[in-house]
Protein backbone atom coordinates (compact mmCIF):
# COMPACT_ATOMS: atom_id res chain seq x y z
CA UNK A 1 0.00 0.00 0.00
CA UNK A 2 2.47 2.18 0.87
CA UNK A 3 4.58 1.60 -2.51
CA UNK A 4 1.32 2.60 -4.20
CA UNK A 5 1.17 5.64 -2.17
CA UNK A 6 4.71 6.53 -2.84
CA UNK A 7 4.10 5.87 -6.78
CA UNK A 8 1.49 7.83 -6.62
CA UNK A 9 3.33 10.85 -4.99
CA UNK A 10 6.11 10.39 -7.43
CA UNK A 11 3.42 11.00 -10.39
CA UNK A 12 2.00 13.86 -8.74
CA UNK A 13 5.45 15.23 -8.64
CA UNK A 14 6.56 14.50 -11.94
CA UNK A 15 3.03 16.48 -13.24
CA UNK A 16 3.37 19.68 -11.39
CA UNK A 17 7.36 19.62 -12.46
CA UNK A 18 6.12 19.49 -16.03
CA UNK A 19 3.30 21.86 -15.32
CA UNK A 20 5.87 24.38 -13.83
CA UNK A 21 8.35 24.08 -16.88
CA UNK A 22 5.22 24.40 -19.02
CA UNK A 23 4.29 27.99 -17.72
CA UNK A 24 7.94 28.93 -17.19
CA UNK A 25 8.55 28.88 -21.06
CA UNK A 26 5.12 30.40 -21.56
CA UNK A 27 6.27 33.15 -19.47
CA UNK A 28 9.56 32.74 -21.36
CA UNK A 29 7.81 32.97 -24.81
CA UNK A 30 6.01 36.39 -23.51
CA UNK A 31 9.40 37.44 -22.25
CA UNK A 32 11.15 36.96 -25.05
CA UNK A 33 8.51 38.51 -27.75
CA UNK A 34 8.35 41.68 -25.75
CA UNK A 35 12.19 41.70 -26.17
CA UNK A 36 14.12 44.08 -28.65
CA UNK A 37 16.26 41.86 -30.75
CA UNK A 38 13.28 39.87 -31.54
CA UNK A 39 12.34 40.23 -35.23
CA UNK A 40 8.90 38.63 -35.03
CA UNK A 41 7.04 41.01 -32.85
CA UNK A 42 5.55 43.66 -34.99
CA UNK A 43 6.86 46.58 -33.22
CA UNK A 44 10.32 45.75 -34.24
CA UNK A 45 9.99 45.78 -37.79
CA UNK A 46 11.98 48.26 -40.02
CA UNK A 47 10.28 51.30 -40.81
CA UNK A 48 9.90 50.53 -44.37
CA UNK A 49 8.35 47.02 -43.27
CA UNK A 50 6.02 49.27 -41.09
CA UNK A 51 4.41 51.69 -43.44
CA UNK A 52 4.19 48.49 -45.95
CA UNK A 53 1.67 47.73 -43.96
CA UNK A 54 0.39 50.91 -42.59
CA UNK A 55 -0.18 52.54 -46.02
CA UNK A 56 -2.60 49.55 -47.26
CA UNK A 57 -4.81 49.73 -44.76
CA UNK A 58 -5.54 53.75 -45.09
CA UNK A 59 -5.74 52.77 -48.80
CA UNK A 60 -8.49 50.32 -47.85
CA UNK A 61 -10.43 52.29 -45.60
CA UNK A 62 -10.28 55.13 -48.21
CA UNK A 63 -11.79 52.93 -50.55
CA UNK A 64 -14.65 52.31 -48.62
CA UNK A 65 -15.66 55.47 -47.62
CA UNK A 66 -15.32 56.84 -51.38
CA UNK A 67 -17.40 53.73 -52.41
CA UNK A 68 -19.90 55.84 -50.17
CA UNK A 69 -19.93 59.06 -52.16
CA UNK A 70 -18.58 58.10 -55.62
CA UNK A 71 -22.22 57.22 -56.31
CA UNK A 72 -23.80 60.96 -55.37
CA UNK A 73 -22.89 62.42 -58.61
CA UNK A 74 -25.48 59.52 -60.29
CA UNK A 75 -28.30 60.11 -58.40
CA UNK A 76 -30.06 62.06 -61.15
CA UNK A 77 -29.43 59.16 -63.74
CA UNK A 78 -30.64 56.69 -60.58
CA UNK A 79 -33.73 58.68 -60.13
CA UNK A 80 -34.27 58.88 -63.89
CA UNK A 81 -33.89 55.03 -64.35
CA UNK A 82 -36.06 53.81 -61.60
CA UNK A 83 -38.57 56.27 -61.77
CA UNK A 84 -38.03 57.55 -57.93
CA UNK A 85 -37.71 60.98 -56.13
CA UNK A 86 -34.50 62.74 -55.55
CA UNK A 87 -34.85 62.17 -52.24
CA UNK A 88 -35.25 58.12 -53.06
CA UNK A 89 -32.37 58.15 -54.93
CA UNK A 90 -29.88 59.54 -51.81
CA UNK A 91 -30.92 56.18 -50.09
CA UNK A 92 -27.98 54.34 -51.63
CA UNK A 93 -25.88 56.94 -50.13
CA UNK A 94 -27.55 57.03 -46.52
CA UNK A 95 -28.26 53.63 -46.55
CA UNK A 96 -24.90 53.08 -47.27
CA UNK A 97 -23.67 55.12 -44.45
CA UNK A 98 -25.76 52.98 -42.22
CA UNK A 99 -24.19 50.05 -43.10
CA UNK A 100 -20.59 51.65 -42.05
CA UNK A 101 -22.19 51.73 -38.67
CA UNK A 102 -23.11 47.72 -38.36
CA UNK A 103 -19.95 46.28 -40.20
CA UNK A 104 -17.74 47.09 -37.37
CA UNK A 105 -19.56 45.84 -34.66
CA UNK A 106 -19.43 42.30 -36.36
CA UNK A 107 -15.91 42.42 -37.35
CA UNK A 108 -13.74 44.14 -34.86
CA UNK A 109 -14.45 40.39 -32.01
CA UNK A 110 -13.16 38.72 -34.93
CA UNK A 111 -10.03 40.64 -35.40
CA UNK A 112 -9.37 40.00 -31.48
CA UNK A 113 -9.05 36.51 -32.16
CA UNK A 114 -8.56 35.30 -35.30
CA UNK A 115 -6.27 38.47 -36.28
CA UNK A 116 -6.36 41.62 -39.11
CA UNK A 117 -5.18 39.86 -41.81
CA UNK A 118 -7.86 37.24 -41.90
CA UNK A 119 -10.70 40.37 -42.08
CA UNK A 120 -8.74 42.47 -44.20
CA UNK A 121 -8.51 39.56 -47.04
CA UNK A 122 -12.08 38.37 -46.27
CA UNK A 123 -13.86 41.40 -45.97
CA UNK A 124 -13.14 43.66 -48.77
CA UNK A 125 -13.90 40.59 -51.96
CA UNK A 126 -17.17 40.46 -50.38
CA UNK A 127 -17.22 44.70 -50.28
CA UNK A 128 -16.37 44.45 -53.83
CA UNK A 129 -18.63 41.49 -55.22
CA UNK A 130 -21.67 43.59 -53.75
CA UNK A 131 -20.69 46.83 -55.38
CA UNK A 132 -20.55 44.56 -58.36
CA UNK A 133 -24.08 43.56 -57.64
CA UNK A 134 -25.36 47.21 -57.15
CA UNK A 135 -23.77 47.84 -60.78
CA UNK A 136 -25.80 44.95 -62.31
CA UNK A 137 -29.10 45.54 -59.99
CA UNK A 138 -31.86 46.14 -62.32
CA UNK A 139 -33.95 47.07 -59.75
CA UNK A 140 -33.90 49.89 -57.34
CA UNK A 141 -34.59 47.45 -54.15
CA UNK A 142 -31.96 45.29 -55.52
CA UNK A 143 -29.67 48.77 -55.70
CA UNK A 144 -30.50 49.32 -51.89
CA UNK A 145 -29.63 46.03 -50.62
CA UNK A 146 -26.33 45.72 -52.62
CA UNK A 147 -25.16 49.03 -51.19
CA UNK A 148 -26.08 47.85 -47.59
CA UNK A 149 -24.73 44.72 -47.84
CA UNK A 150 -21.41 46.17 -49.37
CA UNK A 151 -21.04 48.62 -46.90
CA UNK A 152 -21.45 46.52 -43.86
CA UNK A 153 -18.63 44.22 -45.61
CA UNK A 154 -16.53 46.59 -46.21
CA UNK A 155 -16.47 48.58 -43.21
CA UNK A 156 -14.45 46.52 -41.28
CA UNK A 157 -11.40 47.84 -42.39
CA UNK A 158 -12.52 50.69 -41.04
CA UNK A 159 -12.12 49.53 -37.49
CA UNK A 160 -9.19 46.98 -37.60
CA UNK A 161 -7.20 50.06 -38.89
CA UNK A 162 -6.29 51.67 -35.43
CA UNK A 163 -5.69 48.20 -34.20
CA UNK A 164 -3.48 47.68 -36.77
CA UNK A 165 -1.27 50.50 -36.33
CA UNK A 166 -1.19 50.17 -32.49
CA UNK A 167 0.21 46.52 -32.95
CA UNK A 168 3.05 48.38 -35.07
CA UNK A 169 4.17 51.34 -33.43
CA UNK A 170 4.58 51.96 -30.18
CA UNK A 171 2.06 54.30 -28.01
CA UNK A 172 4.36 57.40 -28.01
CA UNK A 173 5.18 57.04 -31.97
CA UNK A 174 1.85 56.53 -33.25
CA UNK A 175 1.16 59.97 -34.08
CA UNK A 176 2.11 60.53 -37.79
CA UNK A 177 0.66 56.84 -38.92
CA UNK A 178 -2.36 57.31 -36.80
CA UNK A 179 -3.27 60.69 -38.66
CA UNK A 180 -3.00 58.76 -41.89
CA UNK A 181 -4.94 55.85 -41.21
CA UNK A 182 -7.80 57.57 -39.31
CA UNK A 183 -7.24 60.73 -42.58
CA UNK A 184 -8.07 58.36 -45.08
CA UNK A 185 -11.47 57.51 -44.31
CA UNK A 186 -12.37 61.42 -43.84
CA UNK A 187 -9.99 61.80 -47.32
CA UNK A 188 -12.58 59.00 -49.12
CA UNK A 189 -15.74 61.14 -49.15
CA UNK A 190 -14.18 64.09 -50.79
CA UNK A 191 -12.63 62.39 -53.67
CA UNK A 192 -15.51 59.69 -54.23
CA UNK A 193 -17.82 62.97 -55.86
CA UNK A 194 -14.68 63.76 -58.07
CA UNK A 195 -14.42 60.14 -59.26
CA UNK A 196 -18.01 59.40 -60.21
CA UNK A 197 -18.66 63.51 -61.60
CA UNK A 198 -16.47 62.31 -64.09
CA UNK A 199 -17.90 58.89 -64.63
CA UNK A 200 -21.80 60.00 -64.19
CA UNK A 201 -20.79 62.62 -66.61
CA UNK A 202 -19.03 60.77 -69.27
CA UNK A 203 -20.57 57.54 -68.96
CA UNK A 204 -23.29 56.44 -66.83
CA UNK A 205 -23.93 55.89 -63.30
CA UNK A 206 -23.36 52.33 -63.44
CA UNK A 207 -19.37 53.33 -64.16
CA UNK A 208 -19.77 55.13 -60.51
CA UNK A 209 -20.14 51.17 -59.46
CA UNK A 210 -17.27 49.75 -61.61
CA UNK A 211 -14.48 52.57 -60.48
CA UNK A 212 -15.30 51.40 -56.63
CA UNK A 213 -14.73 47.98 -56.95
CA UNK A 214 -11.24 49.24 -59.23
CA UNK A 215 -10.08 51.71 -56.62
CA UNK A 216 -10.57 49.01 -53.76
CA UNK A 217 -9.15 46.06 -56.28
CA UNK A 218 -5.85 48.10 -56.48
CA UNK A 219 -5.89 48.83 -51.88
CA UNK A 220 -6.41 45.29 -51.87
CA UNK A 221 -3.36 43.81 -53.85
CA UNK A 222 -1.74 45.77 -51.85
CA UNK A 223 -2.92 44.09 -48.61
CA UNK A 224 -2.43 40.88 -50.07
CA UNK A 225 1.07 40.60 -49.29
CA UNK A 226 0.81 42.00 -45.65
CA UNK A 227 1.30 39.81 -42.25
CA UNK A 228 -0.53 38.78 -39.36
CA UNK A 229 0.09 42.21 -36.61
CA UNK A 230 -1.96 40.59 -33.70
CA UNK A 231 0.05 39.99 -31.04
CA UNK A 232 -2.09 37.99 -29.84
CA UNK A 233 -2.54 35.51 -32.60
CA UNK A 234 1.04 35.87 -33.29
CA UNK A 235 2.16 34.26 -29.92
CA UNK A 236 -0.88 31.37 -30.03
CA UNK A 237 0.79 30.58 -33.60
CA UNK A 238 4.09 30.16 -31.76
CA UNK A 239 3.63 28.68 -28.72
CA UNK A 240 2.12 25.36 -31.22
CA UNK A 241 4.86 25.78 -32.98
CA UNK A 242 6.64 25.14 -30.31
CA UNK A 243 4.03 22.47 -28.75
CA UNK A 244 2.88 24.74 -26.13
CA UNK A 245 -0.43 25.75 -24.89
CA UNK A 246 -1.73 29.25 -26.36
CA UNK A 247 -1.30 31.63 -23.39
CA UNK A 248 -4.29 32.88 -23.47
CA UNK A 249 -6.93 29.21 -23.29
CA UNK A 250 -9.91 29.04 -26.20
CA UNK A 251 -12.83 29.51 -24.70
CA UNK A 252 -15.78 27.55 -25.15
CA UNK A 253 -18.39 28.44 -27.48
CA UNK A 254 -21.16 29.57 -24.53
CA UNK A 255 -17.98 31.95 -23.42
CA UNK A 256 -17.16 33.58 -26.50
CA UNK A 257 -20.83 34.52 -27.37
CA UNK A 258 -21.49 35.70 -23.83
CA UNK A 259 -17.52 37.96 -24.64
CA UNK A 260 -18.94 38.83 -28.05
CA UNK A 261 -22.22 40.65 -26.55
CA UNK A 262 -20.78 42.20 -23.64
CA UNK A 263 -17.82 43.44 -25.56
CA UNK A 264 -19.32 44.61 -28.54
CA UNK A 265 -22.50 45.50 -27.80
CA UNK A 266 -23.44 46.33 -23.92
CA UNK A 267 -19.74 47.56 -23.15
CA UNK A 268 -20.42 50.38 -25.32
CA UNK A 269 -23.46 51.35 -24.78
CA UNK A 270 -22.53 51.47 -20.77
CA UNK A 271 -19.41 53.66 -21.40
CA UNK A 272 -21.97 55.91 -23.96
CA UNK A 273 -24.04 56.30 -20.75
CA UNK A 274 -21.89 56.53 -17.88
CA UNK A 275 -18.62 58.13 -19.02
CA UNK A 276 -18.79 62.07 -20.62
CA UNK A 277 -15.83 62.19 -22.03
CA UNK A 278 -17.19 59.08 -24.88
CA UNK A 279 -20.70 60.68 -25.01
CA UNK A 280 -19.20 64.19 -26.13
CA UNK A 281 -16.86 63.03 -28.33
CA UNK A 282 -19.05 60.18 -29.86
CA UNK A 283 -22.00 63.22 -30.58
CA UNK A 284 -19.40 65.54 -32.28
CA UNK A 285 -18.17 63.15 -34.15
CA UNK A 286 -21.51 62.02 -35.31
CA UNK A 287 -22.45 65.99 -36.00
CA UNK A 288 -19.12 66.23 -38.03
CA UNK A 289 -20.05 63.45 -40.55
CA UNK A 290 -23.55 64.58 -40.61
CA UNK A 291 -22.24 68.07 -41.76
CA UNK A 292 -19.93 66.38 -44.40
CA UNK A 293 -22.15 63.70 -45.65
CA UNK A 294 -25.46 66.95 -46.10
CA UNK A 295 -23.31 68.38 -48.27
CA UNK A 296 -23.48 65.82 -51.12
CA UNK A 297 -27.43 67.17 -51.05
CA UNK A 298 -26.50 70.77 -50.68
CA UNK A 299 -23.69 71.31 -53.02
CA UNK A 300 -25.85 70.19 -56.13
CA UNK A 301 -28.32 72.69 -55.33
CA UNK A 302 -26.17 75.19 -54.82
CA UNK A 303 -23.52 74.43 -57.32
CA UNK A 304 -25.64 73.24 -60.11
CA UNK A 305 -28.54 75.22 -59.14
CA UNK A 306 -27.34 78.45 -58.18
CA UNK A 307 -24.01 78.55 -60.29
CA UNK A 308 -24.88 76.61 -63.02
CA UNK A 309 -21.85 73.81 -62.83
CA UNK A 310 -22.48 70.44 -64.45
CA UNK A 311 -21.81 67.20 -62.99
CA UNK A 312 -17.85 67.17 -63.03
CA UNK A 313 -17.72 70.12 -62.29
CA UNK A 314 -19.69 69.44 -58.96
CA UNK A 315 -18.02 66.35 -58.04
CA UNK A 316 -14.86 69.17 -57.94
CA UNK A 317 -15.82 71.47 -55.41
CA UNK A 318 -15.39 68.12 -53.39
CA UNK A 319 -11.76 68.82 -53.13
CA UNK A 320 -11.53 72.02 -50.78
CA UNK A 321 -13.31 69.74 -48.29
CA UNK A 322 -10.46 67.28 -49.08
CA UNK A 323 -7.42 69.75 -48.66
CA UNK A 324 -9.12 70.62 -45.24
CA UNK A 325 -8.43 66.93 -44.37
CA UNK A 326 -5.05 67.12 -45.40
CA UNK A 327 -4.42 69.98 -43.32
CA UNK A 328 -5.73 68.71 -40.47
CA UNK A 329 -3.72 65.42 -40.26
CA UNK A 330 -0.62 67.75 -41.02
CA UNK A 331 -1.67 69.67 -38.12
CA UNK A 332 -2.23 66.79 -36.16
CA UNK A 333 1.65 65.48 -36.42
CA UNK A 334 2.92 69.27 -35.99
CA UNK A 335 1.23 69.18 -32.79
CA UNK A 336 2.53 65.70 -31.87
CA UNK A 337 6.23 66.81 -33.06
CA UNK A 338 5.96 69.74 -31.34
CA UNK A 339 4.48 69.50 -28.07
CA UNK A 340 3.67 65.82 -27.34
CA UNK A 341 7.07 64.22 -28.36
CA UNK A 342 8.89 66.98 -26.04
CA UNK A 343 6.89 65.78 -22.96
CA UNK A 344 7.97 62.35 -24.27
CA UNK A 345 11.84 63.63 -23.82
CA UNK A 346 11.18 65.40 -20.64
CA UNK A 347 9.16 61.86 -18.74
CA UNK A 348 8.65 61.63 -15.32
CA UNK A 349 5.24 62.48 -13.82
CA UNK A 350 4.24 65.18 -16.44
CA UNK A 351 4.18 62.44 -19.38
CA UNK A 352 2.21 60.15 -17.07
CA UNK A 353 -0.02 62.92 -15.98
CA UNK A 354 -0.54 65.06 -19.49
CA UNK A 355 0.98 63.65 -22.25
CA UNK A 356 -1.65 61.98 -24.01
CA UNK A 357 -4.18 65.25 -23.62
CA UNK A 358 -1.47 67.50 -25.38
CA UNK A 359 -2.71 65.67 -28.67
CA UNK A 360 -5.71 68.01 -28.44
CA UNK A 361 -4.52 71.07 -29.30
CA UNK A 362 -5.14 70.19 -33.14
CA UNK A 363 -8.72 69.30 -31.99
CA UNK A 364 -9.79 72.47 -30.48
CA UNK A 365 -8.31 73.99 -33.43
CA UNK A 366 -10.46 72.05 -35.80
CA UNK A 367 -13.94 73.29 -33.55
CA UNK A 368 -13.14 76.85 -34.33
CA UNK A 369 -12.63 76.09 -38.02
CA UNK A 370 -15.66 74.09 -38.29
CA UNK A 371 -18.33 76.79 -37.60
CA UNK A 372 -16.32 79.11 -40.00
CA UNK A 373 -15.98 77.37 -43.07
Amino acid sequence: MSSKNSADIEIQVRESDASTSICDQIDSLTDDWDAPHNKENPRNWSALKKGCHTIPVALLCLSVTAGSSMITPGVFAIGYKFHVSHTAALLPLSLFVLGLAIGPVLAAPISETRGRAIVYKVSIPLYMLFILGAGFSKSFAGLLVCRTLAAISGAPCLAVGAGTVADLFEPSKMAGPGAIVVMAPFLGPCLGPVIGGFAATYTEYRWTQWSTIFLALAAYILILPTQETHRKVLLKRKALRMGLPPPEPELAPREAIKMLLTITLFRPIRMLTSEPIVLLYSVYNAFTFSVLFAFFEAYPFVFMGEYGFNIWQYGLTFLGIGGGVLLGAVGAILVDLLVYQRIVREGGDRIRNRGPEQRLYIGMIGDLCLPIG
